[in-house]
């Protein structure tokens, strides 16, 4: 794949990245609560961020698109509710682009897995492919909202030049093995961390799975999110460094601290 193209990560905070892939801006995970402030997690429960966002929406670049991977309240806030144009495109589940499009984000498409969606400039196209995911084990599923991942193809006159997952909150699974055989080799992997914990249960990756996701799938690189903002998170990103020492991960480690900016590849 082509090493010679325009592709970052700009990292907000929690899961909030902004991903500029080619002539295409997007916005993940949208999360701007400040620090002290209470997201809501569903079913009564909350947890208070403990860090402060890189930016506000009203310093967000031009967007092409927002992905959302699940609608709780530390993945899309009452801030990005009052604050982001509801013209802008929004991919996400079925079951939260229902919810989006009462809240008037008019042109949010809800994914079934397996299914794409593109955005087109000239002779670019990024196609965005939702990918499985559970967000926690056994019959607890049902309580917790559904989730997706996502595999982002940036395509320059029909052939790919980058390839970005996002895992969403996922647990590890042995058959997230179809995201590489179904789209192809990563060049990225974004890997929401956190080893949260509700209800005595853990309902995203720790770095243990974490670090088993990335031997399973083998990207160029990884970059991980989604971790030390919230008490509910209970496995700080010092641990996936460890783990990913001890273990000689595949590929490279890419860590990001709020503020930073990366390029991809």
């Amino acid at each position: 794949m082509d090493d010679h193209i325009e592709a970052s990560l700009e990292f907000i905070g929690t899961a909030t990245t902004i991903l500029r892939l080619g002539p295409f801006t997007v916005l993940t995970d949208p999360n701007f609560l400040h620090r002290g402030q209470r997201a809501y997690l569903g079913k009564g429960m909350w947890s208070r961020r403990r860090t402060e966002p890189h930016l506000q929406p009203d310093a967000l670049p031009d967007l092409d698109l927002v992905l959302l991977s699940h609608l709780h309240g530390d993945h899309f806030d009452r801030v990005a509710r009052g604050s982001l144009d509801p013209g802008t495109p929004v991919l996400t589940t079925v079951r939260a682009a229902r919810t989006l499009r009462r809240w008037g984000f008019r042109e949010t498409r809800g994914l079934q897995t397996w299914q794409s969606d593109e955005v087109s400039s000239g002779d670019w196209t990024l196609r965005v492919t939702s990918a499985p995911g559970t967000h926690a084990p056994g019959p607890v599923r049902h309580l917790l909202p559904t989730v997706m991942g996502s595999v982002l193809e940036l395509h320059r006159s029909g052939t790919v030049v980058r390839r970005v997952y996002v895992t969403g909150d996922t647990l590890f699974r042995p058959w997230l093995r179809d995201v590489v055989e179904r789209t192809g080799p990563l060049d990225t992997a974004v890997t929401h961390l956190g080893g949260t914990r509700i209800l005595g249960l853990t309902v995203t990756m720790d770095a243990a799975q974490g670090a088993d996701l990335v031997e399973l799938l083998r990207p160029r690189e990884t970059v991980p999110v989604h971790f030390d903002d919230y008490p509910v998170f209970r496995s700080p990103l010092q641990d996936f460094v460890d783990t990913w020492s001890a273990r000689d991960l595949p590929g490279t480690l890419r860590t990001v601290t709020i503020g930073d900016r990366i390029d991809l590849g």
